[in-house]
């Protein structure tokens, strides 16, 4: 049986040019989708192979005029309609307790992994309402509910998340706007190989796989699940 895929239209990918974005990108273009994904670091936006359907915008998503103008290049044709948002940008910081940890990389981390993911949302939802119904997907994290030391503040960031993601769910079911999470452990990507060289790799969330979840997510195939919190783990029990 063939995997579920998107309706083909017009999907934004944030955070499009990094480790999972890649292959999240990849896995949408396969289905006939047009992806449209920001990107600020030119290096980053090499890393994404040319292809009919991709859509690259130089956009800092802090800035709302930035959102705004990636909101109407995603919808600038009629014949593809915007009908998914794929909120990958994040950070990560770890290393020390509350205590010992300035609150500016509170902010930062919230900034990150908040702040943009509400503000690239809150722009979509006015396309979304306007074509009747879209789903918008959300990176959140495992370690939201099983934490470690050193990292509150990237692990009160993704609880937010989770909570962004489940009271969008509510305020927009009327609309037929489906807002789902991913709560993945460790991702398989070359960052994190380089920040833990000596780890075990077997157990990580592939990137390839989380893809095929947010293919599904974004597909009417997943048109009865909303408000949900899907771990993709992998075969890890571990953050």
């Amino acid at each position: 049986m063939s995997q579920p895929s998107p309706e083909p239209g017009s999907i934004i990918v944030t955070g499009g040019t990094g480790g999972l974005g890649t292959a999240v990108t990849e896995r949408l273009l396969a289905t006939g989708s047009q992806v449209v994904v920001p990107w600020y670091d030119e290096a980053e936006a090499d890393r994404l192979t040319p292809h009919p359907d991709l859509v690259l915008v130089k956009a800092d998503l802090s800035d709302e005029n930035d959102v705004e103008r990636i909101i109407g290049r995603a919808t600038a044709d009629e014949s593809r309609p915007l009908t998914g948002l794929v909120n990958l940008v994040g950070g990560f910081h770890s290393g020390s307790r509350v205590h010992e940890t300035p609150v500016d990389v509170l902010d930062a981390q919230l900034s990150l992994n908040l702040r943009i993911a509400y503000l690239v949302t809150q722009a979509a939802m006015p396309e979304l309402i306007r074509r009747g119904g879209g789903s918008v997907v959300c990176i959140g994290s495992a370690a939201a509910t099983h934490p470690f030391p050193g990292a509150a503040g990237y692990i009160a960031s993704k609880a937010a998340v989770a909570a962004l993601v489940q009271s969008m769910a509510v305020e927009y079911a009327a609309d037929s706007i489906r807002v789902n999470g991913l709560v993945p452990s460790m991702i398989d990507t070359p960052a994190n190989r380089q920040a833990m060289p000596n780890a075990d790799t077997s157990t990580w969330a592939r990137p390839a796989d989380l893809a095929e979840v947010i293919a599904f997510l974004l597909s009417d195939a997943s048109r009865s699940v909303t408000g949900a919190l899907i771990p993709v783990t992998g075969t890890t029990t571990g953050h």
